[in-house]
């Protein structure tokens, strides 16, 4: 175990983080590895775009309705098995698809993919929230969130190389999902925690712990977060620039807010030191606001480069904010319900973002440079209205705690 005496170090040696770095880095599997492979797949299959895109959509819905019932369980039976049985799910059911003989079946163990994924999702951040306490739990969360963001980076160009090799050869990725499972269930200790009741009283006191105004404040930050992650930065963004910049130099641009957003993630524990969760989500916010607006401005590479580092960096420092702060306000015996509705938030925003600004700036006639100069402003009063929450909240640094092992 690495020396805490730092309150923002991450313990590199506990199995508790081996465990669900290498579950969460996984996880872009599902989408970033698929999405180069949406052309030959529609080919392959003799489908229209929009049917082919369901292979996207249909994982993120069932994620957005599942992952309330996927959090009661992990709080009823332990994290540690709902873990195990997502990544089983996941690793089988995912490379099952490259032997589907229909497009049916594709689609229909899509769907039961995506319940193994929302485990995955739900039951990491819900173990590392258990696990840590304070700064130390910041950093592990943002370390959580750096793994997210690297492999999401590199996924695509992964999943762009298999597919010249057969439109199935991707999804044979998916079964090393097996033996990370193995290793999670030979190395992971259940996190100890207060045992919860049973029937419609669990039910009760759930509903009662997780809903409260600071918690569903925390929802709606996640779903603002991720709703403009995704319709500014990966929608809006590459069919802005479209027209002064090539594909490759518009990738550059994307990987550019995700290496960002890494480096800003890995960062968080030691700025959780010295910064609130309210007064990080708040900068957070003011750097999206800071991004949007220089984007809209101006299309110089230079300036657009600049945009991409300000607003991955709003991502690095918001997620793992948002994580830590409602594991802060949750009590732990129904911290997995409360992590599954952030994870139904999540999906939410990830399917609504794309869908609303296309149709806005393509059907509704409204243009990307309009909806960017919104976006910037709904951010920077987002930021101030936490900062005026932050301000009123006294900050009482946690002492660190070692993994419960």
């Amino acid at each position: 175990m690495s020396d805490v005496s730092d309150r923002s170090d991450v313990p590199w040696r506990s199995r508790t983080v081996q465990a669900v770095l290498l579950s969460t880095a996984l996880a872009p599997l599902g989408v970033p590895l698929i999405s180069p492979t949406l052309p030959v797949f529609r080919d392959t299959f003799a489908l229209t775009e929009a049917q082919a895109s369901l292979l996207v959509s249909g994982y993120f819905l069932v994620g957005i309705v599942l992952s309330p019932f996927v959090g009661v369980l992990a709080d009823r039976i332990g994290r540690k098995r709902v873990l195990v049985a997502g990544l089983g799910t996941f690793g089988l059911v995912g490379g099952a698809i490259a032997f589907a003989p229909s497009f049916e079946v594709v689609l229909a163990l899509r769907v039961i993919q995506g319940t193994g994924a929302a485990a995955i999702f739900i039951t990491t951040v819900t173990i590392i929230g258990d696990s840590f306490d304070g700064p130390q739990r910041t950093a592990v969360l943002g370390v959580n969130v750096a793994v997210l963001s690297a492999t999401a980076a590199l996924f695509p160009v992964l999943g762009g190389f298999l597919v010249t090799l057969g439109w199935s050869v991707p999804f044979l990725t998916y079964f090393a999902a097996i033996p990370v499972a193995l290793f999670v269930s030979l190395s992971l200790e259940e996190p100890v925690q207060t045992s919860p009741g049973r029937g419609v009283g669990y039910l009760r006191d759930a509903v009662v712990a997780i809903t409260t105004p600071s918690t569903l404040a925390l929802f709606a930050i996640t779903f603002l977060t991720e709703f403009l992650a995704f319709g500014v930065i990966f929608t809006a963004l590459p069919f802005l620039l479209e027209s002064v910049l090539t594909p490759v130099l518009v990738g550059v641009v994307l990987l550019t807010a995700e290496t960002t957003a890494m480096v800003a993630a890995s960062g968080s524990g030691r700025l959780a030191r010295r910064l609130s969760s309210l007064q990080l989500i708040a900068i957070g916010f003011a750097c999206y606001g800071a991004g949007f607006l220089i984007f809209a401005l101006t299309t110089w590479i230079g300036a657009v480069v600049v945009a991409a580092v300000v607003a991955g960096a709003g991502v690095g420092l918001l997620l793992p904010s948002v994580d830590a702060a409602l594991s802060d306000r949750t009590d732990p015996p129904y911290r997995a319900g409360a992590f599954s509705l952030r994870n139904s938030t999540t999906f939410l925003g990830r399917f609504a973002g794309p869908i609303t600004f296309a149709g806005l700036a393509g059907t509704g006639g409204l243009g990307y440079v309009p909806l960017l100069i919104v976006s910037g402003v709904l951010a920077i009063g987002a930021a101030v209205l936490t900062g005026l929450v932050a301000s009123q909240t006294p900050f009482l640094p946690n002492s660190p705690t070692l993994p419960r092992e």
